[in-house]
């Protein structure tokens, strides 16, 4: 069987630029000489291949001899995974497709409630979606089961893959994918922070505008209206504004925290002051609000922001997103701009007309090439200058035969905000 050279991941390592006449051996043997050479501790002048090297290898081939994996299967709601060995290997369908060796999966939030959902929704394939070889696969894109982590080889697309330094170790990588995704979109697109003026930091793109360029056709009909329309140029936030985050000691809160700062923003923290407290203080909060009581919550946000409060962000559900709507300014005091309210996992049943509400178009990632590859070349440069710090995680051991274990674990509760990161 015949693939394109954009399978197996061991050519995304290399240093220097891609050599398109060499064949897939003799680039290994190249990038082990390299390794070998190098300061593992010293990576400021590892240059990445860049996008146009991907592309320079397809007209290559190498073999990839016919396989089966073993693959984790949901057969019904409510049940646990099985694991089914002699699967095929996913086909590529696409020259911008990547075959990817999964040896890490980074399980997220959503993942165990999966068995509880109409199989229908999830087509007999686990969704977990985050896993790295020697770049990071991140799959938003639920109803292709190729892109499954629950498997030995997964699919994923050019766009998609973020490369990852040697300063980034593999189980820490493979927690990091989706919630980076989240937050970047729930903030650049939902809420209009321009990551392309960030005062600190390397820059990033301005997700919104790289939206309105896009081709509505080209989109799913479900995330036009947020994409085109859901933010004003003239309401986006500006610098020394603040930023509400409920549950931002969630990985995808504990991202948007540092991205909102490194833009210039203010962020107002409600947490588990506690448990969390300390980390997020030394991650760049400007403020710690104990979600304990709720009520005293709310009223200290609006003290503090003076009523003025035009962002905030759930990570938690609807009840929360409701708290932190009563924290957002009102039309008397916000004139005839609207506040803008994101919710991660649900929104208030209550709307208000002073309060636009946001849903996180996060299919935009794996169906807009342009928006997808920004987004994490953004992510390689904030890894490499180690500007960003990396959510916690617990190590689960077991392999694919595992998972049901660890989404236990997920299902109870018992990870408290970390990720679970699960070798094969």
């Amino acid at each position: 069987m015949k693939r394109p050279l954009s399978g197996f991941l061991t050519f995304l390592t290399l240093t220097g630029k891609a050599e398109p006449d060499k064949s897939l051996q003799e680039l290994k043997r190249d990038d082990s000489s390299r390794k070998s050479s190098r300061d593992d501790d010293d990576d400021d002048d590892v240059s990445f291949l860049t996008s146009s090297d991907l592309k320079s290898f397809k007209s290559s081939t190498f073999s990839l001899p016919e396989q089966k994996q073993a693959a984790l299967f949901l057969h019904g709601p409510g049940q646990k995974y099985d694991l089914v060995e002699g699967h095929p290997v996913p086909e590529l369908l696409s020259d911008r497709e990547l075959l990817i060796q999964v040896t890490a999966i980074g399980l997220n939030p959503i993942d165990w409630k999966a068995p509880f959902v109409n199989p229908m929704k999830f087509p007999n394939f686990g969704r977990a979606h985050e896993y790295r070889l020697i770049v990071l696969a991140v799959s938003t894109d639920y109803r292709d089961y190729r892109k499954s982590a629950f498997q030995q080889f997964s699919v994923s697309t050019d766009f998609n893959v973020c490369r990852l330094p040697f300063h980034v170790k593999p189980d820490i990588g493979a927690s990091l994918g989706v919630a980076f995704v989240a937050a970047a979109i729930s903030l650049g697109i939902c809420l209009g922070v321009n990551f392309a003026e960030s005062p600190r930091g390397p820059t990033g793109p301005d997700l919104l505008a790289l939206s309105h360029k896009l081709d509505p056709e080209s989109l799913p009909q479900d995330i036009r209206e947020e994409c085109f329309r859901g933010m004003d140029e003239a309401e986006r936030p500006k610098a020394g504004e603040w930023l509400a985050i409920w549950g931002a000691s969630s990985a995808t809160g504990f991202l948007a925290l540092q991205l909102a700062k490194a833009a210039g923003l203010r962020v107002v923290c409600i947490v588990d002051v506690a448990k969390h407290g300390a980390l997020l203080l030394e991650t760049g909060a400007d403020l710690l609000v104990d979600r304990l009581d709720t009520d005293r919550a709310v009223s200290i946000v609006r003290s503090v922001t003076k009523g003025k409060l035009r962002f905030a962000l759930d990570t938690i559900g609807k009840s929360t997103a409701s708290l932190l709507q009563s924290t957002l300014g009102t039309s008397t005091i916000l004139g005839d701009s609207r506040a803008h309210l994101t919710g991660l996992t649900g929104l208030p049943a209550e709307k208000l007309e002073t309060v636009r509400p946001h849903t996180v178009p996060i299919k935009l990632f794996h169906t807009a090439p342009s928006v997808g590859e920004q987004i994490m070349l953004w992510l390689e440069q904030l890894l490499k200058s180690k500007s960003i710090v990396l959510p916690e995680v617990i190590i689960q051991e077991g392999g694919l035969d595992g998972v049901n274990n660890a989404l236990d674990i997920l299902r109870k509760g018992e990870a408290s905000n970390r990720r679970i990161v699960m070798p094969l």
